[in-house]
C-alpha cells in the first residue's frame, strides 16, 4: 500500500520540488563576501510549503543559523543572482533574502509553516558541514534530503527520512522548544514576478 502511494504522490512531488538536480558553485571570493552572521541564537529553521487547496505538503527548506546563516533549498526553484550558491546552499541570508524566500513560496495558494528550533553551537556547526557537503539534489527530494541532515544530527535522531514535506513538518514539530508560526499572504499564484523585483 505505501508503494501505490508514493506512486500516486511522486507526479506532484516532482513539480513541486523543482526539476533535476543543478550542480551550481559559486567561486570562494564570492562565498567569502556574502557571509552573513546573524545575532540570534544558534538554530535550525525548517520551512514547509503547504497547498491551500489540497493541503499537501509542497516543498521543504532549512536555514542553519551558526557561525553563519545559510538556506539549504534542495531541489528549490528560488535564486537570488545577488547571492552566491554551491549546490543547493544559499549563502548570505540576511533578513532581506530571507524575506524575499518567504515571498516567493507563500502566495494565494500556498502557505509557509516556519518551524524553528535552538540547537546548541556544535549542532548547527555540524549541520552547516552537512548541508555544504550534501550536494545538489535530484527533484523531488526536497524533504527526503532535509530529512536526511536532520537525522544525523544529535537530538533529532527521532526524524526519520522521509519523502513527504507534512510528515517531517510533524516530526521537527514535535522535538522539544519548537516555535511555529503559518505565514500567509494573498499575493497572485504566479510568483515569477518576486524573482524579478529581488533586484536579479
Amino acid at each position: 500500500m505505501r508503494r501505490f502511494l508514493l506512486c500516486l504522490f511522486l507526479p506532484a512531488l516532482l513539480a513541486a520540488c523543482g526539476s533535476t538536480a543543478e550542480p551550481k558553485w559559486a567561486p570562494d571570493d564570492e562565498v567569502a563576501q556574502a557571509v552573513y552572521r546573524h545575532d540570534g541564537p544558534t538554530s535550525l529553521t525548517l520551512f514547509t510549503v503547504i497547498s491551500n487547496r489540497s493541503n499537501a505538503g509542497a516543498h521543504s527548506g532549512l536555514m542553519v543559523n551558526g557561525s553563519q546563516r545559510v538556506l539549504f533549498d534542495p531541489a528549490g526553484t528560488w535564486y537570488h543572482q545577488q547571492i552566491p550558491e554551491r549546490n543547493d546552499v544559499h549563502f548570505g541570508v540576511n533578513e532581506q533574502v530571507l524575506s524575499f524566500y518567504m515571498d516567493f513560496h507563500t502566495r494565494e495558494t500556498y502557505r509557509t509553516v516556519v518551524q524553528t528550533v535552538e540547537v546548541s553551537p556544535e549542532v548547527a556547526e555540524l549541520a552547516l558541514r552537512i548541508v555544504q557537503n550534501y550536494g545538489a539534489v535530484p527533484k523531488a527530494q526536497c524533504s527526503r534530503s532535509i530529512s536526511d541532515v536532520l537525522s544525523q544530527l544529535p537530538g533529532f535522531e527521532s526524524i526519520s527520512v522521509s519523502w513527504f514535506p507534512k510528515r517531517t513538518m510533524n516530526a521537527f514539530g514535535e522535538l522539544p522548544g519548537v516555535r511555529s508560526e503559518t505565514v500567509y499572504d494573498d499575493d497572485a499564484d504566479d510568483n515569477s514576478s518576486v524573482l524579478a523585483g529581488q533586484g536579479a
